[in-house]
């Protein structure tokens, strides 16, 4: 009888352990009483020695670290190749084109955000959206003293939606899990994902009304004269995933003043509010078409699988270095502009693998997720779907999407059978909470994300999360609406 106790206690407290630890790493980092790579480090460490299994910790991290393993080589040599690019100006047509549209109204810059992140966000990955949206938008934000983590939330849940193009994982895991194909599941969800993107556009018209009504709004010319009051600050802009240092960084407006001449006013106005500098030494527009026609097969070798997408970006990162700077010094000079995002995003990975390897070595991951399929009422099981979709919020969040769409799905999905709901109506539904995903502190992506934008997790955490999750909401709604879910 005592045995039999303590086997259904175990369980508990394994549940109550697993929650109570992802509370306090959210509580820790919000209220920034730790950092991020602290508290993913130190938070699950002394947890699995309250679970009992202190002796396992070193086991469970390496396990960790060796399954994030090569999603931290995939960032460090994404972040080589697209910061290289950034430098050589193969993304300056996009950028300008952007910048265009958005001049200096908050709002326009708000909605510009977004439609970068989305478009960017075709590729599938979300690491390199953030990248290329921030170093294009970073500057402007910065100049029109706008809140960052309206970027950071808008690039974020942008992308989110766009995640769940079938190469871009989700849909992939949740047609692997359930035995499905791909296109069945994403297919009919087309209307209900684009209203979810929609949704974040219009969130973003009001998000960007609201800095226009703090900020009013500016001109070029406004803006200008202002930095020119303030001598004082010389900002660097950011170009790349690097910046600052680097020999191919670009300044901001006072340092441009003596390399214009010959130019009227007005376009120097016009150059010094470029996010890049048109006349930085990293430029290589006689391999423009190289980099480009390359960045192409890149994208299309990791659409196609051709290759594991951490060789993929190994190879096109020695080439794109080796091609525009053949000379050691300047690959090296390439090399250490990108290292301090490199440095800090790889980091945050690997801490990371301490978090997830303790909340999945321990049993803690399986745990809340038997315990919160098992609270669902009997009654709710005609609308297995609906709370699919619902439980995807807190679920993907607070656990990886292979935790998520490997471990819990296919229970529900179960659930749902006895039912009669059936399974592609269960997938379409375990899509809908992916625009909060993405903000979760277990997606390194994340981290790309708000290093570049100089924005403290717990801050960009606090402004996303009810945005994200009213539109998840949105698309949920809409999926039940045109009968998909």
């Amino acid at each position: 009888m005592g045995c039999s106790r303590a086997n259904v206690r175990y369980p508990l407290m394994l549940t109550i352990l697993g929650f109570a630890m992802i509370a306090t790493f959210l509580v820790l980092i919000m209220m920034k009483k730790m950092s991020p790579i602290a508290a993913l480090v130190l938070i699950p460490a002394l947890f699995c020695v309250f679970v009992g299994k202190g002796a396992k910790l070193g086991d469970y991290v390496i396990e960790g670290v060796t399954s994030l393993a090569p999603t931290a080589a995939m960032l460090m040599f994404a972040i080589v190749y697209f910061g290289v690019m950034i430098d050589v100006g193969l993304f300056d047509p996009i950028v300008r084109g952007i910048l265009k549209f958005c001049k200096a109204d908050p709002m326009r810059v708000v909605v510009g955000t977004a439609i970068l992140a989305a478009i960017v966000s075709l590729d599938g990955d979300g690491s390199t959206t953030f990248m290329i949206t921030v170093s294009a938008m970073y500057p402007l934000y910065k100049r029109l003293k706008m809140s960052l983590v309206v970027m950071t939330g808008v690039a974020a849940m942008a992308n989110g939606v766009m995640n769940t193009l079938p190469w871009g994982g989700p849909t992939a895991r949740a047609a692997t899990a359930l035995k499905l194909d791909a296109s069945d599941i994403f297919v009919p969800m087309i209307p209900a994902l684009a209203v979810g993107l929609v949704a974040v556009f219009v969130l973003s018209y009001f998000l960007g009304l609201r800095e226009r009504k703090r900020l009013g709004v500016l001109t070029l010319d406004e803006v200008l004269v202002e930095e020119k009051a303030e001598e004082k600050e010389t900002e660097t802009v950011l170009v790349g995933a690097g910046g600052a240092g680097g020999s191919g960084a670009a300044k901001a407006p006072q340092g441009t003043g003596g390399s214009g001449s010959g130019t009227d006013a007005a376009d120097e106005e016009d150059e010094r509010f470029q996010a890049l500098d048109p006349n930085r030494s990293t430029l290589r527009p006689k391999l423009y078409w190289f980099n480009a026609l390359l960045t192409v097969a890149l994208l299309t070798a990791m659409i196609m699988e051709w290759l594991p997408i951490p060789v993929l970006f190994l190879l096109g990162a020695a080439l794109v270095l080796t091609v525009n700077f053949p000379h050691i010094p300047d690959q090296k000079a390439r090399l250490a502009a990108h290292a301090d995002n490199v440095l800090n995003v790889s980091g945050m990975v690997f801490a990371a693998a301490v978090f997830t390897g303790v909340l999945q070595g321990t049993g803690m991951v399986d745990h809340m997720a038997k315990w919160m399929v098992d609270v669902i009422p009997e009654g709710m099981g005609p609308h297995m779907a609906l709370v699919t979709g619902l439980l995807s919020l807190p679920l993907t969040y607070f656990m990886s999407n292979d935790g998520f769409y490997f471990g819990v799905l296919p229970v529900l999905a179960e659930a749902g059978a006895a039912h009669g709901v059936t399974p592609l109506e269960m997938a379409r539904a375990s899509l809908v909470g992916q625009p909060l995903h993405m903000s979760s502190p277990l997606v390194p992506a994340v981290y790309v994300l708000v290093g570049m934008a100089k924005v403290e997790f717990g801050d960009h955490t606090r402004f996303v999360v009810k945005w994200a999750a009213l539109t998840c909401l949105v698309i949920l709604a809409a999926g039940i609406l045109f009968g998909i879910i």
